[in-house]
């Protein structure tokens, strides 16, 4: 398979800047990833981290904090909270498990948080002036920093990460850029209509992307497939096999026997008489595979 890979990157080097253009124009699969990758930020601004990056003290004075101090310190405690949890999925989180589940552990649990903020301040509106905040207030401040512990390790990084393992070497810079201008894009959708959106709908703005949250669940569960260990010379067919949420069992369940046939294949080498070199050979390769 691998040389087969090889041998069609051959005969697509040619083309130069136009080439990738070419590939989208008329591939069907292409164009599929693409719709995959870039969608993929509308729904990761859809969950409001835009509108909290760039409207933060307004979002806080929403929930009922008040003072320029108060409001600058909770900021700077947000970014804390989400350079914290971001490196926590650097570390320990991003081989550990797959990137459907956390992209639907960060909706449902997101989801939760702005919810209950919005019912927090629906039940029990900040007041305002210097008074010290309510207990709604203190519990809506308590899911705001939840929900930015779901957020941080799911939808921040992994659209990015997605975005660098469902393309070809061919397509794989245009794929890149197209993700950088969807992601822009969406950013500046959200960032632009957020003070209206808190002027016009209040606590609603809140269940608005908690809504937005939940429909990224199906997004993901419909379209999106695990690209958790697949190899990149196997992402053609992680993009083959339907539905979205088993073609990653069925690609490794397929890689596995592959190899296994390998092995197989070693064995009787071994008995028509190859060198130990070139069986040494193979078996490395072969173990390298199995290890990607």
């Amino acid at each position: 398979m691998i040389d087969n890979d090889l041998e069609a990157s051959g005969h697509n080097t040619s083309g130069g800047f136009l080439k990738p253009w070419k590939i989208l124009a008329s591939d069907r699969q292409t164009q599929w990833r693409f719709f995959v990758g870039t969608t993929m930020f509308m729904w990761q601004n859809a969950t409001g981290i835009n509108a909290i990056n760039y409207y933060s003290p307004t979002v806080f004075k929403s929930i009922g904090i008040t003072g320029t101090n108060t409001a600058f310190f909770t900021t700077g405690l947000y970014g804390v909270v989400k350079t914290a949890f971001t490196v926590v999925f650097l570390i320990f989180l991003i081989d550990q498990f797959g990137r459907r589940k956390l992209l639907f552990a960060g909706s449902l649990g997101g989801a939760i948080s702005m919810f209950i903020i919005g019912a927090f301040i629906k039940l029990q509106p900040p007041v305002s002036g210097t008074r010290p905040l309510t207990s709604s207030g203190i519990a809506a401040v308590f899911f705001f920093y939840l929900w930015t512990v779901f957020y941080s390790p799911t939808w921040n990084p992994i659209p990015w990460i997605v975005n660098a393992e469902i393309y070809d070497i061919h397509t794989r810079p245009l794929g890149q850029a197209f993700a950088a201008c969807s992601n822009w894009f969406w950013n500046f959708i959200i960032s632009r209509f957020t003070p209206n959106m808190f002027t016009t709908m209040g606590y609603g703005v809140y269940f608005f992307f908690a809504s937005l949250m939940i429909c990224s669940m199906a997004f993901v569960w419909l379209v999106v497939p695990e690209t958790k260990g697949v190899p990149l010379e196997s992402v053609d067919r992680l993009f083959e096999v339907k539905p979205a949420r088993k073609a990653h069992g069925i690609v490794m369940a397929e890689l596995r026997d592959r190899d296994e046939q390998f092995r197989e294949h070693l064995k009787e080498e071994v008995l028509t008489g190859n060198t130990g070199a070139e069986i040494k050979e193979k078996l490395v390769m072969s173990e390298h595979v199995e290890q990607v």
